[in-house]
């Protein structure tokens, strides 16, 4: 039966190893449980049609057991009043249903096996269902969690770079104030140089002038004595 060997493999499918094997887990996982969910709907019917087998061939053995009983009765009743002949007719009957269920036993056996094997599968692909959406859950959460410290970790990359441009800035800063500096520096001394020049020049016009106050203060000497 085609429909056993198939399903046979999806039941000893390794769930853990299709989630390993997925790119996209997420995505991954969702495919894999719409399949199983698909393959589960077709167990399902299947097992649903070889029970209704199972259940026709209990019925069929049920009625020829119960026919051979009463053939059987018959058989007696027709020997205790002591007709030979029926008797033996109703036993003749007898041996032909015993045959008949023999036959219908190895179909009801037949017919069971397949029935349990279906209802093992359904079994076991509803707990592998059950089992793949707790791990959707469970993946999904932790895929949550990873998205979210991905963006902490852009953020703390871009905080990173603030904090050199900051660095990079502050450097600037330096070296804008350190010209600055340079420069009040550069005026403050061609401010004294300036001052220098013009005390010296005033020096020269003070000493021309004291000059000048002897001189004539010499002249009036040697005018006083007839020089």
């Amino acid at each position: 039966m085609g429909v056993l060997t198939r399903f046979k493999d999806i039941m000893t499918a390794n769930v853990n190893a299709l989630l390993d094997k997925a790119e996209d887990p997420e995505k991954m996982v969702d495919q894999y449980l719409r399949n199983l969910e698909n393959d589960l709907a077709k167990v399902k019917a299947e097992t649903a049609s070889v029970m209704a087998e199972e259940k026709a061939a209990k019925r069929k053995l049920d009625e020829c057991v119960s026919e051979i009983d009463r053939m059987t009765e018959y058989a007696r009743k027709a020997v205790t009043a002591g007709n030979d002949g029926e008797a033996k007719q109703f036993l003749t009957k007898k041996g032909e249903l015993t045959e008949k269920k023999e036959v219908l036993q190895k179909t009801y056996e037949v017919a069971k096996a397949n029935a349990d094997k279906m209802r093992e599968m359904n079994r076991k692909l509803e707990e592998d269902i059950a089992q793949m959406r707790s791990k959707r859950d469970t993946l999904k959460a932790k895929a949550k969690v990873a998205d979210a410290q991905e963006r902490i970790n852009k953020l703390g990359s871009s905080v990173e770079t603030a904090g050199n441009n900051m660095a990079a800035f502050d450097r600037m800063e330096e070296k804008i104030n350190r010209r600055l500096d340079e420069v009040d520096a550069m005026a403050e001394l061609n401010a004294e140089s300036g001052s220098d020049s013009i005390e010296e020049l005033a020096k020269k016009y003070d000493s021309a002038e004291g000059k000048s106050d002897v001189d004539d203060e010499l002249a009036a000497l040697k005018a006083e004595l007839g020089m």
